[in-house]
């Protein structure tokens, strides 16, 4: 090592990469220990719940579970009921999920009734509730709000975590304790019909099944008749015990038309229509006195106005739980807020199986109202002792009789305070057993009995929600830490990275000439942004409203863009600027307001966000305008699209064979989007057509080999030494005579070419309300490249790259799209497909 002037030894070689492999090291480490606290492992509890479950907590079942492992399922199940100390009430389930039906629309909302228009749509069922033959319930379903966490929540009454949202769309079996699990234990014969998410989570236990995809959301219409052609063939049969109707067309509305769709009323009608051929046919067999059926109707999530879900706001989250029976439910009182997991442990107690190992719901008390007291202390009893056992599991060595419950101090901690709460309940219902007994008054201790077990229900059911949602502080602080310092030794190695290279070139500038050193307000903007950035992701309601802190900084950007090129006039307008160069200033200022006003406009378009999402916007009025208005946009803003592709090319200063080939390559394309914005999309809420869908996958096919040749051929077209160099488009410097000058030229054209790609292909899967912010993104992305291609303003190019980054972030906001799940329109990944296909919809 060479030892400097300034007593100061230089970074080596070795030094530089043993330090950024440190740095690189310790940033994996941090993010794996941020993902291991994020998404932490919760413990539960193996196998399936057996014999045991009817006994309280300490009782040895090892004895008792190897002499009935080899019982057949018919004794196994009178085994269960005479253990359970509780007839089951039906001996059938109809189980029908209607996919995506917010409860209000059945139930209301907040103690009153559903609008008119929605009670219309479904007069039977609400006849039956009137009747006191259905009872409703808001059955809130936990984040995220999708399909196939949602389902293993109701047949398992366990809560998923947020990684399920991965594995929706590659769902495999699922292993753990659940009702579907014990039905077949009991040998049940089960025939599922709809999504065949059902076949994936539990293979070879239906006996028979017809799945449709549920991804294909264009198809509202032969998505359920699949299902329902199958209904009077399995209504008339009796040899299954759990039939599963899934329909997915509802959900599929919402996702193309929202909650106010044309389609949404005739759906409607539709399951409306469905429910009462199934308790018809319920109300036959109970007077002919066969089995006796149930018929649950639920509904996996709700969907915001917009139709989407996969968020935790209350009208994504508000899903229905409707019981329908031949009989009526005494005292039973709908419009009540219960939780989607308590499903399981209802059903469990219905029907007389055990309670799923980790479900952490609680029994929906008004459904048993028919059963006598002690049946209904004893249904209490039993989930108090599952979720008990299942506590255990979290709280290692878990015993209540090791509390004392006399003082008021013990009640206020943690596991002290749900073991004195059981206890108090099991006092109390041991009270009202031996005043029973001498058959003394007991109403107020039968009262004070219910009231313990459903305080300890209650208060343990939440507490072990919290325990699933929530994450080891330890080792997020740890992850945040260690990727902190490695950021810090990878900043502080670049520093002295770039002052070794610049060391020899810098001791040759005069002092007094220090402008290359100087740091200008954009890029000290830049450099703070990050830093914002950074600290705004601390805050969970800042990362919900991340679209305010973009369209912020990129408007702030542009406005200190537009000060440098205003001040840069004023100190040379009257001694060095040209009147050509006062020209390029003003086309400079157009650029930036260009990209000022569109940005506006797009904050304008779409409310976007969480807590704001309801507030009035572009994109609202012009739909209550009606879809003419919205078509007249679409074609304006296809219009200026094509525009700014034509006025592009001619800037390139082509020579005329390429560009007039370049035009023809786009024609066709724009023609066939003209063509189905025109005649072939009339309606947002309707199917796809063959002949559509044809005319689409023509418009790819065209799309992607324009796209491929400007690839290949563009370099062939273009001579390496253009005398027209277009690298003067894209570079501050003069054009150089290098022999790469042209392939620079290429690579521009072919980057021109890609993003015009782009926008006609966004303008045929955004939704229609979305073609003017593409246009608008189009227009701000070429007038910023003009704005950095030209002039001598002097930008460094990672503030030219942060500028078009914040264009492409506020853009994205800017097309109605937010942080949670419920804004991804997954309608545009099947437009223009015949059948699904993880690989073409994914891309």
């Amino acid at each position: 090592m060479r030892k400097r002037a300034n007593n100061y030894y230089s970074l080596t070689c070795k030094k530089l990469a043993f330090f950024t492999v440190l740095a690189v090291v310790i940033q994996i480490i941090g993010l794996s220990l941020f993902i291991l606290g994020f998404f932490p492992v919760k413990p539960t509890l193996s196998g399936m719940s057996g014999l045991e479950s009817f006994y309280p907590l300490g009782f040895d079942s090892t004895d008792l579970a190897q002499n009935t492992s080899a019982l057949p399922p018919e004794k196994l199940k009178s085994l269960y009921q005479e253990l359970s100390g509780v007839p089951p009430l039906f001996d059938r389930l109809i189980l029908m999920v209607i996919d995506g039906l917010p409860a209000e629309f059945v139930i209301g909302k907040d103690g009153k009734p559903p609008p008119e228009v929605l009670k219309k749509a479904m007069p039977y069922t609400q006849s039956i509730l009137a009747k006191g033959l259905a009872v409703g319930y808001h059955a809130k379903a936990a984040p995220p709000t999708v399909t196939m966490p949602r389902l293993k929540a109701m047949v398992s009454g366990a809560l998923g975590g947020f990684l399920d949202v991965a594995t929706n769309f590659n769902t495999q079996a699922f292993l753990d304790d659940n009702l579907i699990a014990q039905f077949l234990r009991i040998g049940w014969k089960m025939v599922m019909l709809g999504d065949e998410t059902w076949l994936k989570l539990f293979p070879d236990m239906f006996a028979r099944h017809d799945g449709v995809n549920s991804f294909f959301v264009k198809d509202t219409i032969q998505v359920d008749y699949n299902v329902s052609r199958h209904l009077t063939t399995e209504l008339s049969s009796t040899d299954w015990d759990l039939l599963i109707l899934h329909y997915l067309g509802l959900d599929h509305v919402g996702h193309i038309g929202g909650r106010s769709s044309n389609l949404m009323g005739p759906k409607l009608m539709e399951m409306d229509e469905v429910i009462k051929r199934i308790h018809s046919s319920i109300m036959q067999t109970q007077e002919t006195k066969q089995k006796r059926t149930l018929l649950m109707v639920v509904s996996d999530h709700g969907m915001t106005e917009g139709g989407n879900h996969g968020g935790s706001s209350y009208e994504e989250t508000d899903s229905l739980a409707l019981f329908v029976s031949g009989q009526k439910f005494s005292d039973s009182e709908s419009r009540k807020e219960v939780y989607q997991v308590d499903m399981a442990s209802t059903l469990a107690l219905l029907f007389g199986v055990p309670i799923p190992k980790n479900n952490i719901g609680t029994v929906i008390r008004d459904v048993f109202t028919s059963l006598k007291d002690e049946q209904q202390l004893r249904i209490l009893e039993l989930n108090s002792w599952q979720l008990l056992r299942l506590l255990q599991t979290h709280l290692n060595e878990l015993g209540c009789g090791r509390f004392s419950c006399k003082s008021e101090r013990g009640q206020n901690y943690g596991p002290e305070r749900l073991c004195c709460s059981y206890l108090d309940a099991t006092a109390l219902h041991e009270s009202w057993k031996s005043k029973r007994l001498l058959r003394s008054v007991h109403g107020d201790d039968y009262r004070s009995a219910v009231l313990g077990y459903l305080e300890f229900l209650g208060t343990t059911s939440k507490w072990l929600s919290s325990r699933s949602t929530d994450k080891p502080i330890g080792l997020l602080v740890s992850g945040v830490a260690a990727l902190l310092l490695s950021c810090l030794g990878l900043m502080t190695l670049t520093f002295l990275f770039t002052r070794e290279v610049n060391f020899k070139g810098s001791r040759d500038i005069s002092h007094t000439d220090n402008n290359i050193w100087k740091w200008h307000l954009e890029e000290n903007f830049v450099l703070a942004v990050i830093f914002i950035l950074i600290l705004s992701m601390g805050s969970s309601s800042m990362i919900e409203e991340e679209q305010y802190i973009w369209h912020y900084m990129t408007s702030s950007l542009y406005l200190i863009l537009l000060r440098k090129t205003i001040q840069s006039m004023k100190n040379g307008c009257t001694l060095t600027l040209t009147a050509e160069q006062r020209k390029i200033r003003f086309h400079h200022i157009y650029y930036i307001v260009a990209v000022l006003v569109s940005g506006r406009i797009l904050r304008g378009w779409h409310q976007g966000g969480v807590n704001w999402s309801y507030l009035p916007d572009i994109a609202k009025l012009l739909e209550q305008a009606g879809t003419a208005h919205i078509k007249s946009l679409q074609l304006l803003s296809m219009f200026l699209v094509i525009t700014i592709c034509l006025a592009v090319l001619l800037s390139l200063g082509l020579r005329t064979r390429v560009s007039m080939l370049l035009v023809l390559v786009y024609l066709f394309p724009v023609l066939l989007i003209l063509k189905q914005i025109l005649r072939l999309q009339d309606s947002t809420f309707g199917s796809l057509s063959v002949r559509s869908t044809t005319m689409i996958q023509i418009i790819y096919a065209f799309l992607g080999t324009s796209s491929a040749g400007i690839l290949l051929g563009t370099p062939w077209l273009m001579p390496l030494q253009n005398p027209k160099t277009l690298s003067s488009e894209v570079s501050h410097e003069s054009p150089s005579k290098l022999p790469f000058d042209g392939f620079k030229d290429s690579l521009c054209v072919i980057g021109w070419g890609y993003m015009f790609s782009w926008c006609l292909l966004q303008m045929l899967l955004q939704q229609p309300i979305n073609s003017v912010p593409v246009s608008l993104l189009l227009l701000q992305v070429v007038a910023s490249i003009h704005y950095f291609s030209g002039g001598n303003l002097r930008h460094k190019q990672w503030v030219e790259v942060a500028a078009l980054y914040y264009v492409g972030m506020a853009g994205h906001f800017g097309l109605g799209n937010t942080n949670t799940l419920a804004t991804v329109d997954v309608a545009g990944a099947f437009i223009g497909i015949s059948s699904h296909s993880t690989i073409i919809s994914g891309c």
